[in-house]
């Protein structure tokens, strides 16, 4: 195999390393056993969750996404938080867990550092929310039967975003001159703080804390939504008043009319630390003066508001009902590989209306602030938070703003705290184990996957492996990409190989010598 693997072309060794799940953008490290001082230059996988820069790390990704999703949906008893997960479990667009409910008010902005308190006076267009005591529980009610069966439903949600104009079946608009973009890549760009909002007032109608695994997809118009699979069982009329009752305003100077377009930008001056107007030289307001006069105006308004649209998919699932639980799982997760640009497929399937509406939402996202240090805020006449030299409208760092992303510059990936009780790092572990206790079973030992135990340890609690970053200009040992796929290839065909056997001795051995394996061929891949 390695000879043969030797002798063929780039792209189609790239493809066979894709098909046997080999990464193929793996980054190097050289390694140091202390326990016998000898050296070598590990490979280890990029972990993209990215289809487009890494098909295999993306797809390893999404299916430890499925492991987590199952695992904590139909859950019937209570998981503590613990301290210091909080960064992994609400990792993603938002963070509606840390969020106090009790002392977050209904139109506070979350942006700026500095607390600022406005009316907690709910919008005229939005219908008021019941409040119902909070019972200290994450899991969902169990109902009895006319049968005498007591079960445990939850649900799987859809949330969309309000229509901007009419589209056609290819999602594009009918009118592109009357579609609002405007309000779209708004709307994208501040999506997080409105699912947040959602799961806020979500709780406080259901009574106890909803508990939600949770992905960001695009409609075939581009536009954000959201999927969710959601502990426990809430009326259909409930959810769709908290729906119809959520929304976020943005209070943010005005940045829907430019003060300056084109090369007629301000200008920073060393002098006063600040920049200026190109004509005048007078300094532009600072963010914390244009907040400063908001405050002080008595008429004024949000920059945006962002709601949620009318369409609402509610459906409710049992744990025993296998088949739509995966089914609910796997449409969760479809997408989630995918950029919010590849929703019209590659340059050979798109079509030219549909590049059109891309490259126009793309514009508009690339020169709206996304933030208050985001450095298009000197097209609207305010100074970014932070202002510093160098900053260029159009040429904000953020990834909201590229082609990819549309605007979603967050993980596609929503996970309450107390959904599992474990980190990813923990489930991948999860899948690792189960492989080992199959191929142990069989008499097969995995030694060779310790090379990326970065957590081993000696007697004295010492790592064992140090890990350094390599040389290119003076390592002369390097393997070539050529190489390194080639022996992923080869290892990742000779462990699937022995991990079939395993499960097939398994399958054939007296039940007192099976050991538990599962039925995914991609679990083997995680013990490495």
């Amino acid at each position: 195999m390695m000879s043969t693997l030797g002798q063929v072309a780039p792209d189609v060794l790239h493809d066979l390393a894709v098909r046997n799940g080999v990464c193929v953008r793996p980054v190097l490290s050289r390694m140091t056993d202390t326990t016998t001082g000898e050296q070598s230059v590990v490979p280890i996988p990029c972990g993209s969750t990215q289809e487009r820069q890494c098909p295999p790390c993306a797809e390893r990704a999404r299916k430890l996404r499925m492991q987590q999703c199952r695992e904590g949906w139909h859950r019937d008893d209570e998981i503590p938080t613990v301290e210091g997960e909080a960064a992994e479990h609400s990792d993603d667009l938002g963070d509606a867990d840390a969020v106090d409910d009790e002392d977050q008010v209904e139109d506070e902005p979350t942006e700026e550092p500095t607390r600022r308190v406005r009316s907690t006076r709910r919008r005229q267009d939005a219908p008021d929310l019941p409040r119902i005591p909070m019972d200290n529980r994450t899991v969902g009610s169990t109902f009895t039967a006319p049968n005498g069966r007591t079960y445990r439903p939850s649900m799987f949600l859809t949330l969309t975003l309000p229509s901007y104009g009419k589209v056609g079946p290819d999602g594009t608009p009918r009118d592109p001159e009357s579609y609002d973009y405007h309000r779209a890549a708004m709307d994208a760009l501040h999506f997080p703080k409105l699912v947040d909002r959602f799961w806020q007032n979500l709780r406080r109608c259901a009574g106890y804390k909803v508990q939600y695994f949770a992905t960001v997809e695009a409609q075939h118009r581009l536009a954000p939504h959201l999927h969710a699979a959601v502990r426990g069982v809430i009326p259909r009329q409930v959810v769709k008043d908290v729906a119809a009752a959520t929304y976020h305003q943005l209070w943010w100077p005005q940045c829907s009319e430019p003060v300056y377009v084109g090369d007629d930008l301000p200008r920073w001056d060393e002098m006063a630390g600040a920049f200026t107007d190109p004509h005048t030289g007078a300094p532009l307001p600072t963010w914390d003066q244009a907040l400063d006069a908001l405050d002080d105006d008595p008429a004024a308004t949000p920059a945006h508001v962002v709601k949620l649209g009318t369409q609402l998919d509610y459906q409710g699932i049992i744990a025993d009902a296998e088949d739509k639980v995966g089914k609910a799982i796997g449409y969760l997760t479809k997408y989630l590989a995918k950029s919010i640009a590849d929703t019209y497929g590659d340059d050979d399937t798109i079509t030219t209306r549909q590049a059109m509406h891309l490259d126009r939402l793309h514009r508009e996202v690339r020169w709206l602030p996304c933030s208050p240090s985001c450095s298009n805020w000197l097209r609207f006449g305010v100074q970014p938070l932070g202002a510093e030299p160098g900053m260029r409208p159009g040429w904000c760092p953020s990834k909201a703003h590229d082609r990819h992303h549309l605007g979603l510059g967050g993980r596609r990936v929503l996970v309450s705290r107390q959904w599992t009780g474990k980190t990813l790092t923990d489930h991948r572990a999860d899948r690792a184990e189960v492989v080992r206790q199959t191929l142990a079973a069989a008499g097969i030992d995995m030694h060779d996957t310790d090379r990326y135990a970065a957590t081993a340890q000696l007697e004295d609690g010492t790592p064992r492996f140090i890990w350094s970053p390599v040389d290119r200009a003076n390592d002369d040992d390097l393997p070539t990409w050529h190489g390194v796929l080639t022996r992923g290839i080869n290892e990742r065909i000779r462990w699937r190989t022995e991990y079939e056997q395993a499960k097939y001795r398994a399958a054939n051995a007296p039940p007192a010598d099976i050991c538990s394996a599962t039925d995914t061929d991609d679990t083997a891949d995680s013990a490495a």
